[in-house]
């Protein structure tokens, strides 16, 4: 007979929150004659009281949906921003938001890693200069299910802002400065909501999967304070939707500061569209911007991957440098292998501080094509960029075998495969510098690299986004003289 659990799925507690877990998640514990049974809050942090909706329930523990905040923490300030879904720690101090991110990422590294003296390994948090408006993209979606903010509904009516925490069907109207993006922009949003909603023409319904109006996506240079805009809709409304009279409309709220204007069509009626999916078309301006780090200039276009933070981006790169070229590589023959290199940004900041060879290696074939562009016009001429699998690349190349000094890999949120990691420990690289922004993911692959002769020297995390649960972190492992992968060994 199977055993009955604690709580049923849907059902609503109030619990409250005593610490934290990795990911934003806060723990509340309910005592029991078996010990406790714990309790998961997704965007909780200690000292709150809240109602959380069970999604999850073993025979130990439950994951619950955040409802309310019934009672703010003690620790909990006044902002004089709009609050969103995707500033869910807003209200606390950034030195308490360090404290748990930093908490939350050693015990990762200590349980999954397996590192346990990974606390004397550990330096410090690099915090972000800004705190406020460091974001450098933001994207706001369209519906015709709007959450009410005052009354806790969902209504039917004409919205745009974010993603109600929770749901892919209804948005929170965003009215006014969030804090995260930029003062000008989010204090003007609702005009942009007013415009498209007066040609008459409906936003998007995510349940019946039609309707016109769909994203509002927005990428600055903070650099040179130049704007780059992406209206997304669907086909069929071209006739009232005029796009010399929306182009006039942006003009007449943002005038020089915008450098480009698009218009994508976006056909898609699955659950989960892409804002950066469809058939764009440029109608006014250009369709790139600029923007500067540590000197070097970058043309990012709307669909670019780029860093979202660029001033703390700069300082976590200073950390990867600092790392990654040491006064004892050996010149020109020492080649520093950038995986996961996106558009380029590590490759050609390395290839200012070592004469050796850079190379490049990332899947996303428009990303290459931007890091070749920068990387010409930055006049990095030491630096050979390939659209290719990290694995197969590895795999299709081993001339470089024994002459890679440094490695630098940057892996998306999934980290990187076992198998490519598998290749990565064959290059037998004497360093290898990780950046992660998932350090879950990094405390598996610590594991396995310490298991096959890789030491950890030292980790960073950095706080690229703050008011976030998300942190980076940085980590320096160092090949032990002698050692012997051991999947060399079992011949994997």
């Amino acid at each position: 007979m199977a055993k009955q659990k604690m709580f049923k799925l849907g059902e609503i507690l109030e619990v409250t929150i005593v610490s934290a877990a990795f990911g934003g998640k806060g723990v509340a514990r309910i005592p029991t004659d078996k010990g406790d049974f714990t309790i998961f809050v997704q965007n909780t942090y200690p000292g709150q009281k809240v109602s959380a909706q069970v999604i999850k329930c073993k025979n130990r523990y439950a994951e619950c949906r955040l409802c309310h905040v019934i009672e703010p923490s003690p620790d909990e300030i006044e902002t004089e921003f709009q609050k969103i879904p995707g500033a869910p720690y807003s209200t606390f101090p950034i030195d308490i938001q360090h404290k748990y991110k930093e908490e939350t990422a050693l015990d990762l590294f200590e349980r999954i890693g397996g590192v346990k003296d990974v606390r004397d390994r550990y330096t410090c948090i690099v915090g972000s200069p800004s705190y406020q408006h460091y974001r450098n993209k933001m994207e706001y979606s369209f519906s015709e299910i709007r959450h009410d903010l005052e009354t806790d509904q969902k209504i039917d009516d004409f919205g745009l802002g974010f993603k109600h925490r929770g749901t892919w069907w209804a948005v929170e109207n965003l009215d006014r400065d969030s804090g995260l993006f930029d003062k000008q922009i989010e204090d003007d949003i609702y005009k942009v909501r007013l415009w498209c909603e007066k040609t008459g023409l409906p936003a998007w319904h995510p349940p019946k999967r039609k309707g016109f109006f769909r994203f509002f996506v927005i990428r600055r240079s903070i650099a040179n304070d130049t704007l780059l805009i992406n209206m997304v809709t669907t086909s069929g409304g071209e006739e009232v939707f005029i796009e010399s009279e929306f182009v006039e409309f942006i003009l007449s709220l943002w005038g020089s500061r915008v450098a480009g204007i698009l218009h994508t069509i976006n056909d898609n009626i699955g659950e989960r569209v892409e804002a950066r999916e469809g058939l764009s078309k440029l109608i006014y301006g250009v369709d790139r911007i600029t923007e500067v780090l540590h000197g070097l200039k970058f043309d990012i276009s709307l669909s670019s991957f780029f860093q979202t933070n660029p001033q703390c981006a700069e300082r976590l790169y200073t950390e990867v440098i600092n790392l990654a070229i040491k006064k004892d590589m050996g010149g020109k023959d020492d080649i520093v292998l950038d995986l996961f290199c996106g558009t380029g940004t590590i490759s050609q900041l390395l290839a200012k501080h070592h004469e050796g060879e850079i190379i490049g290696v990332d899947i996303v074939e428009s990303a290459i094509a931007d890091a070749r562009i920068s990387a010409a016009n930055n006049g990095a001429d030491n630096i050979t960029f390939h659209a290719a699998d990290v694995g197969k690349f590895l795999l299709e190349y081993p001339e470089y075998k024994g002459r890679i000094r440094t490695l630098v890999m940057d892996p998306p949120r999934a980290g990187i495969s076992p198998k490519s990691l598998r290749k990565v420990i064959r290059l037998l690289a004497d360093r290898i510098v990780y950046v992660s922004c998932n350090p879950a993911t990094q405390a598996r692959d610590m594991a396995t690299l310490e298991e096959n002769g890789y030491q950890l020297i030292s980790i960073k995390l950095v706080d690229q986004f703050p008011h976030t649960a998300h942190v980076e972190s940085i980590a320096l492992f160092e090949r032990i003289p002698g050692s012997v992968p051991i999947i060399n060994m079992r011949n994997q």
